[in-house]
């Protein structure tokens, strides 16, 4: 019979704590041990994986290529074994909890999980932000958003919980036109969008001419403008409003490359309410297969 190896889940919970918090004192001070004993928590798990899972580089330490692979795992078991250690000990959830959205679509996609939540959980108070994915990644380095969802510059980043791909679309109102002899007009987020990026970098690519018409931060006036037949835009499906139409290559729009968009949180820092809220939003995206890949760094 094969043995098999089980990994204790207050291992797993320190090696998550030092890759997240960025160190060991740091991790020691979060769980309550001293340095000492949360080295040798590290050094207890690499002789069960049998290899080394950290790396340092200057003063910052890094997990290892296994390390990375490990931490994709880590995650998601310390998450599952909290939530049940949440649901058993039936205790109310209270506090703030903080989730940091991107203006290209907002609440769109996730508002009704978002919904129930508050519903559920009347004593959590939740504040959406709402902006520019760079600013968000940077908010949630900083401490200041618990949650975020986010586009991806890189396949791999800090935080990871649920990766997937969206495919922006060409919008336009249902009675558009193109007019050949004019640049293409746009509404778009400010510069450092994403979305803004892609529909530059496609129109670009075969030489075709445009301006941006319209600016704004929030995904409502961008729909507004399309509607009002003022312009085209790179939206969602989820985003996609009654009057508006799909606008593809057959009328000179070529393709608009794919976004990688993942869900993110500390693990570390986030709280019971916080796990509860993560938890249903995992669900919400396996439910639509949206989470194509478990991921963490």
């Amino acid at each position: 019979m094969t043995s098999i190896t089980n990994f204790q889940t207050d291992l797993l919970r320190t090696f998550v704590s030092v890759v997240e918090l960025g160190g060991h004192t740091k991790a020691g001070i979060a769980l309550g041990r001293s340095q000492p004993a949360i080295s040798l928590q590290i050094s207890r798990l690499e002789e069960l994986v049998g290899a080394s899972l950290l790396t340092k580089e200057g003063r910052t330490i890094l997990p290892t290529q296994e390390g990375e692979k490990l931490l994709t795992f880590a995650r998601e078991i310390v998450r599952i074994n909290d939530e049940a250690a949440h649901y058993f000990r039936r205790g109310d959830l209270s506090g703030v909890l903080r989730i940091g959205l991107p203006t290209d679509y907002a609440m769109a996609f996730l508002q009704d999980t978002l919904a129930m939540f508050v519903r559920n959980h009347p004593d959590v108070d939740l504040e959406v932000h709402c902006g520019l994915s760079r600013g968000l990644h940077r908010q949630m380095r900083a401490d200041e958003l618990d949650i975020i969802v986010a586009t991806m510059p890189t396949t791999q980043m800090p935080y990871l919980s649920r990766s997937w791909v969206e495919r922006p679309i060409w919008a336009a109102a249902e009675t558009f036109k193109f007019d050949a002899d004019k640049p293409v007009p746009l509404a778009a987020h400010p510069e450092g969008c994403d979305y803004r990026a892609r529909m530059i970098q496609s129109l670009d690519s075969i030489g075709r001419r445009w301006r941006i018409v319209y600016t704004g931060s929030g995904v409502s006036g961008l729909q507004t403008a399309v509607l009002n037949g003022l312009c085209v835009s790179a939206l969602t499906r989820p985003t996609l409003l009654k009057g508006m139409r799909i606008v593809g290559e057959d009328e000179g729009m070529p393709p608009l490359e794919n976004l990688r968009v993942g869900l993110f949180y500390k693990h570390p820092r986030l709280s019971a309410a916080g796990i509860n809220l993560v938890s249903d939003l995992v669900g919400r995206l396996d439910s639509f297969g949206a989470s194509d890949a478990v991921q963490s760094a």
